[in-house]
């Protein structure tokens, strides 16, 4: 019953910045953890940067200093700012949302996926 609608991918010059959201709805007592993933084809997925139900962040090496994770509780929403992009974060990126809906029952819910392509 939890949805997941993303946006904010495209396409963007290298050292650009795009901002990424992810909206979850439907029955959500709860979000306890959100993370940002991402996969090219041929390349394993990566985790990206994850947010914590305390607030604390954790992001890969190859993105540090230069994405950011937050939240917005009050809209079951969570966003990924990318700034200074390089041509190695082209990717389909995607949101993982872990929480407890109404009904107490524990929810792992993914998002469609957004294309983000970095390129000149």
């Amino acid at each position: 019953q939890v949805q997941l609608v993303e946006s904010g991918g495209g396409l963007v010059q290298p050292g650009g910045s795009l901002r990424l959201s992810c909206a979850a709805s439907g029955s959500i007592f709860s979000i306890n953890a959100m993370d940002w993933s991402r996969q090219a084809p041929g390349r394993q997925r990566e985790l990206v940067a994850h947010i914590t139900s305390g607030g604390s962040t954790n992001y890969a090496d190859s993105v540090k200093g230069r994405f950011t994770i937050s939240r917005d509780n009050a809209k079951n929403t969570v966003y990924l700012q990318m700034n200074s992009l390089r041509p190695e974060d082209t990717a389909v990126y995607r949101c993982n949302v872990v929480g407890l809906t109404g009904s107490a029952r524990r929810f792992d819910v993914w998002g469609q996926g957004t294309q983000v392509t970095v390129s000149s």
